[in-house]
This record gives C-alpha cells, structure tokens and sequence, in this order.
C-alpha cells in the first residue's frame, strides 16, 4: 500500500522493421498543417503503453524527473516525489509519497543518498515551507539530501543553499567512490536577489561524503565563462548565458557536456571539484536555449536540446523549421595532444505536425542500450515520445514513437527514460507511464541488465 511521508526540516532531484502489430499509426495528414495525430487520440508505432499510473494524493503538481536503483523508480514532482516498485515493470506499484514542495524537485538517486533540487524561493529548506519572494534575503533555494536506505521510507538527511538555487544537479562519485560530487546547475540572476546577484557565470559544486551525508556542503563555485557567455540575440530569439540549465557527467571518461541558455559545453572533470571548459560551442542561427545533453555510450558524441521557448510553444507545427526546437548532434573529435572538440553534424526533430495548442520541443531522454549502435528515447511534451539512431551523427532517424493528441494530457511528457528492457515517462499531468518497445529495436538492449540509471549521471553499459 503507498503511503505518503512528510518530513520536518533536519536540525541542521537494432533498428529494424517491425511488424504490424506495433504499427497502429495514423495516415499521412492531407495537409501540412493538419495534425498527424488528430485531437483526443493517442496513436503509436513500434512502441505499446503499457500501464499509466495517474498522479494522486498529496503530489497533484506538475511531474518533473526520473531516476532508477534496483527495482525502484523516484519520480520528480513539484510537490515532491513518488517512489515505484517495478518489480511487475508493466504495472508498476506506487508504494510511498513524499510531500515536500519546491519545485522543479530535480531528482538523482546513488546508493543510499537521493538529491532533490530546489528552484523555487522558499521560507526555508523543511518540507512544509511556503513561498517566500527572491528579494528576501531569508529566501532558500539549493538542494535537499536523503537517505534512502530503505526506499520506501526515504529520510531526509540534510539541506545545502546554493547561489540561486538548483534548477537541476547531476552526480560525479569521486574516484575512490567515498564521496559523492553534486554539479548543481541555475541561472536567472538579478540585482534584486541578494543570493542571485549577476554576473552568474558560475555552478555550484556540493560535496556529499557517502559515510556522512549531513556533512555535505559546497566545495567550490567554479566560473566556466571567465570572459562571460553569450550575450544574448538583440532581437530576444537567442537566450543570453547566465549560468547552465543542466549538465550531463560521465565519469568513466572524466568529461561533463554542459547545457548553458547561450552556450554548449564540454568539461574535463579530472579533479572533480576542478572542472575544466574545454570546448565551447554557439548556434546562434538555430539555438534558442541550450537545455540538456546525452553523451552516446562510447562518449565520441554528445546530443545537445534546444528547448525553444521553453517548454510552452507549439515548435511542431509547419510554422517552425526542423532546425528550431530540435536535438543538435555533435561528434566529439579527438585531436592532437588529447584536445577534444565538438563538431555539429546534424539536427533532428519528430517528423509529425502537431496543432498550434501542443506544447512540443525537444526534451529529457536517455541511450537504450543496443550494442553497437547509439540509439536514444525522448519526450517531446506534447509531441510525445520518439526512439531515433543517431549511430550516423548525419543522418539521425527516428525508430518509434508514441503521441497523445491534443487535449488528452495538458503539457505531455516531462522525462522518457530506458531502464532495463522498459521506457518509462513522467508526464506532466496525467502521471507515470511504462512502454514496451518493439524488440526489432530494442531486442538486444533488453539484455543489458543495469544496477541504476540516472541519465545526467551517465555510466557505461558495455558493447
């Protein structure tokens, strides 16, 4: 039975064709602008929604992330988050909830230790604080530590502020596995917020020790835009740097891509409190705001999302080009010395017309491991999801997808991740869904069996 917590503050987030079966898609739309997938319908190829399991009790708001341990799933909401037991991963049971409001509750799970970020002004870091103006200097934001040695009774451990707040974080484990790295991630800074004051050209590095977790505490605020980032497109189409939204580590490699509003990024993090930018990309033509990035498994590419309008414009329609609002794909290219550089190859968006009320841009995905190829699910919002090969960095194609017309759910999917022969998505108004992927594209992957998956901590599964 679930149950739902709410925790005080301590005293101290191979390609190939399928068969009919899998094909229950819609014909082609007699006209451009017609939608693919007409309203109140939800249609698919190559891909069976499984299960959904709708949002409920204490946690009504918006869904936000996900992250995987074992037979668990932890799944972000504004509110807080929900823990499922995926022990029958096509009816996933909900076994407890977690009141604690402050949104985007960004969530990473490592061993005993799960991370929720804060990026909303709160009165202070307990579970029952209320929203507090960005003015105030008694305003909180930062991210929250817990204990979750037992899943389903999570335990919160401790709070760290952080220069304006955690849109999101990602994890780096130290070397000798003994401490655990937070790479926490804002932006939107303003004269008028005393714990968010401009220039920000800056992370936020949380240093949280395995053994004592309530000792976690920032280590280092490193400027990766010494010279300053990009200012910003005069005619409002381009967001000026002023921070990161997200940065994806993948510690086997020492590397971290960094997404940052103006800027795309790749990091060596050697010496984990250290990083160093490496490499700095700008797409001034087609990027609006450089929002996530997913290295591919051998880490000799990384797919960079451009999240144009930030979550609420309708980028799928015939209005928008396939360049706007779509995934970059870049090589990672190995030069002399050991210097790497990014290299643009591609764009690639969903190949559906979607109506002028769908939200639809690119968004969070994760690898499906499939040896041998690089092969990735995405959530779309309201363009829904979408399984592409981009093995050829020049030519991504899309595999799969799944799509909920308009008015079935208001705002669509959130997070669409991977985890051991299953995609799983959060959407942002009707709850946690499972697919089923066509074993022509995933057959091989579903015997990669993987301990946890937190997609902005990336970790090798082999080829």
């Amino acid at each position: 039975m679930a149950t739902t917590l709410a925790v005080a503050a301590p005293s101290l987030a191979s390609p190939g064709d399928g068969t009919e079966e899998w094909s229950v898609a819609g014909t082609t739309s007699a006209s451009s602008a017609d939608p693919d997938v007409p309203p109140g319908k939800t249609e698919s190829s190559k891909i069976k929604h499984l299960s959904n399991q709708p949002k409920n009790g204490a946690l009504r708001n918006t869904g936000s992330d996900i992250a995987f341990q074992g037979k668990y799933a932890f799944v972000g909401n504004y509110d807080g988050f929900t823990v499922y037991d995926l022990s029958d991963p096509e009816n996933p049971e909900q076994v407890v909830q977690v009141r604690c409001p402050g949104g985007q509750n960004d969530i990473s799970v490592y061993e005993n230790i799960l991370i929720l970020s804060t990026d909303a002004s709160r009165s202070n870091d307990s579970c029952k604080s209320k929203p507090l103006p960005e003015t105030k200097k008694a305003a909180w934001e930062g991210i929250k530590v817990w204990d979750i040695s037992n899943p389903r009774k999570p335990k919160y451990v401790q709070s760290v502020e952080t220069d304006c707040g955690s849109h999101t974080h990602s994890l780096a484990p130290s070397k000798n596995k003994r401490d655990l790295y937070v790479y926490v991630s804002s932006y939107f800074p303003a004269k008028a917020f005393p714990d968010c004051q401009p220039p920000h050209d800056k992370i936020s590095i949380v240093k949280v020790p395995l053994s004592s977790p309530e000792s976690a505490r920032v280590v280092s605020t490193p400027n990766l835009f010494p010279g300053g980032g990009y200012k910003g497109d005069p005619d409002g189409e381009g967001w000026a740097t002023s921070g990161c939204h997200d940065i994806t580590t993948y510690a086997k490699y020492d590397l971290a891509a960094g997404a940052c509003m103006g800027d795309g990024i790749l990091m060596d993090i050697k010496d984990r409190e250290r990083p160093r930018v490496i490499d700095r990309v700008r797409d001034t033509e087609n990027f609006a705001f450089w929002h996530s990035a997913t290295f591919n498994n051998d880490a000799t590419k990384v797919v960079f999302t451009d999240e144009l309008g930030g979550g609420g414009l309708a980028t799928c329609t015939d209005e928008y080009a396939p360049e706007l609002g779509a995934n970059g794909i870049y090589d990672i290219k190995r030069e002399a010395y050991g210097k790497k550089d990014l290299v643009f190859r591609s764009y690639y968006k969903i190949p559906r017309i979607n109506t002028e009320n769908e939200n639809c841009v690119a968004h969070n995905g994760s690898l499906i491991p499939v040896p041998g190829k690089d092969v990735m699910v995405q959530s779309w919002y309201q363009g829904g999801v979408s399984v592409f090969d981009f093995t050829d960095s020049r030519n991504p194609r899309e595999l799969a997808w799944f799509d909920r017309g308009e008015g079935v759910s208001n705002g669509g999917t959130w997070s669409t991740y991977y985890y051991n022969g299953y995609a799983y998505s959060n959407d942002l108004d009707i709850g946690f869904d499972t697919f089923e992927i066509a074993d022509s594209i995933d057959g091989k992957a579903e015997k990669v069996r993987l301990p946890s998956l937190n997609p902005q901590m990336q970790e090798s599964f082999g080829r």
